[in-house]
């Protein structure tokens, strides 16, 4: 996840009031960063991105890395775990393994069809990415908390793709599942502030 990202937090610089598209969800998106508009896109509601989770079980991981101190580490342990109900590949060319699992260099390479290619790259790295998902015949394109690349979303919806950018899959699955106690987050809310009742 990228530096100066924020969901569902106070203080960012852009707030949006949605209404889960009468799925019986309502949240507050807040962002610190910049959402240019995408023609012809809009940011998938609760229950669309809940549909999406339900129904994919593979995830190709691009980017995460091999340090446990990384964001995308901690994403990666989540996924893998009993937690989740996917199959877990890892994308990326300078690690031959992580968390105990081999690092795939590329999306090509993979053993088999993501439905999800969920991306830690930064925005400029992206488009690359969502044509590699578009040619391996993923579902979707998931750009993690703070990546918002126009570019990208405009290839994955030129090409039927699912698109989700500044949304963390970790957080969006255990939201839905019961899982947000998991590390101790319990309240929907993720802060690098310490609690102080």
């Amino acid at each position: 996840m990228s530096r100066g990202s924020a969901c569902e937090l106070p203080g960012g610089a852009g707030e949006q009031e949605r209404n889960g598209g009468g799925e019986g969800f309502n949240e507050r998106w807040i962002s610190t960063i910049d959402h240019t508009p995408v023609e012809g896109w809009s940011p998938p509601t609760a229950g669309r991105r809940l549909q999406i989770i339900r129904s994919s079980k593979v995830v190709a991981l691009v980017g995460v890395s091999g340090k446990p101190e990384r964001p995308s580490n901690f994403v990666a342990t989540y996924l893998i775990s009993s937690a989740a109900h996917f199959q877990v590949y890892f994308v990326n060319p300078m690690e031959s393994e992580i968390l105990g699992r081999p690092s795939y260099p590329s999306l090509a390479e993979l053993p088999e069809r993501p439905e999800i290619v969920d991306v830690f790259r930064a925005p400029e790295h992206c488009p690359t990415v969502a044509r590699e998902a578009v040619d391996v015949g993923a579902d979707t394109l998931w750009l993690q908390l703070g990546i918002w690349s126009p570019e990208a979303a405009r290839i994955g919806v030129d090409h039927g793709l699912n698109v989700v950018m500044d949304r963390c899959l970790k957080v969006e699955h255990a939201r839905f599942h019961g899982g947000l106690h998991l590390a101790g987050f319990d309240t929907g809310v993720i802060s690098s502030r310490r609690y102080e009742p």
